[in-house]
């Protein structure tokens, strides 16, 4: 699906790619991630960006966690000149490691219609599944490249999955709403994005990702259990536990990607 934006503010399929891409590239002929990623403590309450956080939950083997990731992109094969960059990511798949738990069950829900219309104040605290991120991306017209710094902030949606809110209002206001769903195969949680194209004018490239930070990750307590978006499993194995994924750029690489994460070194 395209979606169109301002000359001044065409930027953003980041949304997305923000929640769930932080993993190294491996073409030469593909954009590049260079990445920090962790297992942190679960906000208490993900619509407070000073929020609290969760005791017992984080890097810890068996514990409830959200996941936080930085990320550089860099790339020269899309465009030519001043205005070459990394291509636009069109999906992102992400595989967890053997184990890593994903439920919805429990969570209120925000529908797509609701957040259009009322933005995330207009969606019931429960169902926010991030606390507000950040992401940053440019478009180009001729030799001069428009920077645009958006927010990202993850909903869980009805029927499952997530819906991404991206909201940029300097140069350009920007409303974009990517979704995301996962599946188990092999045992291991498959999360898949679908990241639309962004045209600012006819015949201009389109917008690309070049920076994000977002933290993924939400619990609620019923009868004084914690219940968890993401679990982490009770045992690691030697070496990390192998985080794997597919990227997709709309100059036609699917780009397999996998890393180590080091090993918790407490338990639940």
């Amino acid at each position: 699906m395209m979606r169109r934006a301002s000359t001044r503010g065409a930027l953003l399929g980041l949304g997305v790619l923000g929640l769930l891409a932080g993993l190294p590239a491996a073409a030469v002929a593909a954009p590049t991630v260079t990445i920090k990623a962790a297992a942190v403590p679960i906000p208490i309450n993900p619509a407070n960006p000073n929020s609290a956080t969760y005791p017992g939950t984080g890097d810890i083997l068996g514990a409830g966690f959200a996941v936080e990731v930085e990320a550089m992109i860099h790339g020269t094969e899309y465009g030519t000149g001043p205005t070459a960059g990394p291509s636009p990511i069109t999906q992102v798949k992400v595989i967890s490691p053997p184990g890593v738990k994903l439920s919805t069950t429990g969570f209120a829900t925000c529908a797509l219609v609701l957040l259009k219309e009322k933005g995330p104040g207009g969606c019931p605290k429960k169902s926010f599944a991030s606390p507000q991120g950040e992401a940053r991306g440019f478009v180009s017209f001729g030799p001069e490249r428009v920077h645009e710094t958006v927010t990202v902030q993850a909903f869980f949606a009805p029927g499952g999955g997530l819906i991404f809110g991206v909201y940029g209002n300097t140069p350009a206001s920007i409303e974009l709403f990517p979704q995301g769903n996962a599946t188990v195969v092999g045992g291991r949680e498959v999360f898949t994005t679908e990241v639309p194209l962004i045209e600012s004018v006819p015949g201009a490239l389109y917008g690309s990702a070049e920076y994000f930070k977002v933290k993924v990750g939400a619990a609620y307590k019923k009868r004084g259990k914690l219940h968890s978006y993401i679990t982490a499993p009770k045992k690691c194995p030697k070496g990390g536990f192998p985080l794997k994924a597919e990227i997709k750029f709309y100059s036609g690489e699917v780009v397999p990607t996998e890393y180590k994460v080091p090993c918790p070194r407490h338990k639940k």
